[in-house]
């Protein structure tokens, strides 16, 4: 029976397979697209972020092609096993438990940006040791380039129809397979927005207008910044996970209470980026 939020629901989910195609047991998803599509085009965008030295103090890239070249596969590595294990530590770990072999099974609640943060962070600080690049502006080239994953990201969390938002009467409202017959926020393309573009943009304009990847650190702090205040906005429209639920007040959620330390990170990394270029120069 068609309920009045259906019928205020104006924008159709549209029927997307969440498998490309198939060949016997082989099935490449959208979701893995989007990984392999985010790290990729990073990748490229970080190469011409080092080959314009205009763009670096002094004109020395922090890095050489050749050492991005090297991090793209420990970078990949830091996204999926730190977005796993962060997914089963700070959302399913009770479930895990009691089934172990549920940490295996990826498409089951899936991945953690946070965690993927943590794990992406420690590789770039081991690879960065390793290699003698300085470690802040390590962190700037990936920061300047996560955006970009992050997009990718939540377009095919929209199309696996997963991670939907809250129960709405907005014209674009949509009402999702997996959501019941409720007309829902389609929070997953406000998360590809702010998260993606708006923050892709705003960094790019600090590098470019304001030479930010000259002050080591700056370029990171705008982006956990940045990222910490999209996620608790789109955190109020977004349904939390099932097996958690509200956390307080019928308001606070996990994503949120995860993204608070980060913002206050992100204001100590700007300022503290702001007062060694005021000291070097």
């Amino acid at each position: 029976m068609e309920t009045i939020a259906t019928r205020l629901a104006i924008l159709p989910f549209p029927e997307i397979d969440p498998v490309i195609f198939q060949i016997g047991p082989f099935a490449v998803h959208w979701y893995g697209l989007a990984y392999v599509a985010g790290i990729l085009i990073g990748w490229y965008y970080a190469r011409r972020l080092v080959q314009n030295t205009a763009l670096w103090r002094n004109g020395e890239p922090a890095a050489t092609l050749a050492q991005l070249d090297d991090f793209l596969l420990w970078a990949a590595g830091g996204i999926v096993l730190g977005g796993r294990i962060g997914y089963i530590l700070f959302y399913d770990l009770g479930s895990v438990v009691e089934n172990p072999i549920r940490a295996l099974e990826i498409w089951n609640g899936g991945m953690s940006f946070h965690g993927g943060f943590l794990g992406t962070t420690l590789a770039m600080i081991i690879f960065a040791r390793r290699n003698g690049i300085a470690i802040w502006s390590m962190f700037d080239i990936v920061a300047a380039v996560v955006p970009i994953g992050l997009f990718f990201g939540r377009i095919a969390n929209f199309i696996n129809g997963e991670l939907w938002g809250r129960l709405s009467t907005a014209p674009w409202a949509i009402v999702f397979p997996t959501g019941g017959p409720f007309a829902r926020h389609p929070s997953q393309l406000y998360e590809a927005t702010l998260e993606g573009l708006v923050l892709l943009a705003v960094i790019a304009w600090f590098i470019y207008r304001r030479h930010a990847l000259k002050s080591p650190g700056l370029v990171t702090g705008i982006f956990v910044l940045g990222y910490a205040a999209s996620r608790i906005f789109v955190e109020f429209f977004r349904e939390p996970d099932a097996q958690i639920g509200y956390l307080a007040g019928g308001w606070l959620t996990m994503g949120m209470l995860l993204s608070l330390p980060m913002g206050l990170a992100g204001i100590w990394a700007i300022a503290r980026a702001r007062r060694a270029a005021v000291a070097a120069a």
